[in-house]
């Protein structure tokens, strides 16, 4: 059976659409309100502001992430796949990513409590593997998994480059993805190999 989409659900997923084509500063909450088929004072019932608004959904997809990765530090190449694949299902938070990046706003990049939490997480994971020889220590944990986030998604954020080869072509999103994955074994290979 369908699960019906609450109001707030309509308003979260119109608000993500809307976020990624337009940026915080460019999007409209009227524009987001009609998508939902709900009215703009019922989107401020839900949230006071835009810039709540967008909060609310950037934590809600950070969320989506972390339930959707595993970050095994005996297995970081993986880890890189499997975010690669996640960013490939969902090109709308690469552009909701970028927004962020370019208007700076510590009320928008807040990642809530539960960001953070999970963040925190995969962060004394990695160390946990650095204690346990598991994995090199010559990188601090956060610039270990800065270093995994980006090949992740540096193919697919980089459009630019998407003029050489057809981004959406399942062989060259497959080699790309081998990339990611290699360049990370490199760096950070797999425990016991």
């Amino acid at each position: 059976m369908t699960k019906v989409a609450t109001p707030k659900e309509r308003v979260l997923a119109a608000a993500l659409e809307e976020f990624a084509q337009h940026g915080v500063a460019g999007a409209r909450v009227d524009r987001i309100a009609r998508s939902a088929k709900t009215s703009k004072e019922r989107v401020y019932a839900y949230f006071r502001s835009k810039e709540e608004l967008y909060a609310a959904v950037a934590a809600d997809q950070l969320q989506q992430i972390m339930d959707s990765t595993v970050l095994d530090p005996a297995d970081l190449p993986g880890y890189v796949g499997e975010l690669f694949d996640f960013y490939t299902e969902h090109p709308e938070l690469l552009r909701l990513a970028g927004w962020s990046r370019l208007e700076p706003n510590e009320a928008l990049v807040g990642l809530g409590e539960a960001g953070m939490a999970s963040l925190r997480t995969k962060l004394d994971a990695i160390a946990r593997g650095q204690a346990e020889g598991a994995l090199d220590d010559a990188f601090e944990p956060i610039d270990v998994l800065l270093l995994l986030v980006h090949l992740s998604m540096g193919w697919l954020s980089a459009i630019e480059l998407h003029v050489f080869e057809d981004a959406s072509d399942p062989g060259v999103l497959a080699r790309r993805r081998a990339a990611a994955v290699l360049a990370a074994e490199r760096l950070f290979p797999r425990s016991g190999e």
